[in-house]
């Protein structure tokens, strides 16, 4: 079980603790506002009202007892920077925040945060990507330029075995499993795609690209 520090109870950061309360993580959630803290107080371990700029209180909080921290004050660049940086001052584990622009990414990267999520940004990639073609259903970006794409088989597929299309032969793609209907399987060589499959393919974007003529 891990235990959570989140400062910021809006949206973003309401959203993360009661997903990490649901799957059973101990979630300490800090804002200075005390009607977003009896709002979020029945669905997390504990909430207290407070300064994340404060050294003092950050230090009572003991944030290097946490596992992860979370910042997700986005709105509020100076508060977040300063945040950031005091919780890796102060030996936090794992420090994460939010950033609403790639400058905002930057300086947070620079002053103590180990990762940045930037959620309006992944969220426009990810929907454009998706509705840029009618094959894509969805997709998932591992690390780099590695890729999980969810992607209608083309028609130039039905009938034949994986074998006979080997995709990962041709563009170095591997497909994870196929999905029909409503049951996932996983794949063999002789496996027969039909109409209505739904393949998982792992590659790089410009492999899953040329493979599938996105």
């Amino acid at each position: 079980m891990k235990t959570v520090l989140i400062i910021g109870a809006g949206q973003f950061g309401t959203h993360i603790a009661k997903r990490m309360e649901e799957l059973r993580c101990e979630v300490m959630v800090v804002d200075n506002n005390e009607e977003a803290i009896n709002q979020i107080m029945p669905y997390v371990t504990d909430a207290k009202i407070g300064d994340g700029t404060n050294e003092e209180f950050l230090r009572m909080l003991g944030v290097n007892d946490y596992d992860v921290c979370f910042v997700t004050l986005g709105r509020h660049f100076q508060t977040s920077l300063e945040t950031t940086s005091l919780l890796s001052e102060l030996g936090a584990k794992k420090v994460i925040s939010r950033a609403t622009n790639d400058v905002q990414m930057k300086f947070l990267l620079r002053n103590g945060a180990d990762e940045v999520v930037y959620p309006e940004k992944q969220t426009a990639v990810r929907i454009a990507t998706k509705y840029a073609y009618d094959s894509i259903l969805d997709y998932f970006h591992l690390d780099n330029d590695i890729y999980i794409y969810e992607v209608k088989a083309p028609k130039d597929w039905f009938g034949r075995t994986l074998a006979q299309i080997d995709i990962r032969k041709k563009y170095k793609i591997n497909i994870l499993s196929i999905k029909r209907g409503d049951e996932a399987m996983l794949p063999s060589a002789d496996t027969v795609i039909q109409p209505g499959d739904i393949a998982f393919v792992l590659g790089e974007l410009r492999d899953i690209q040329k493979g599938f003529k996105l």
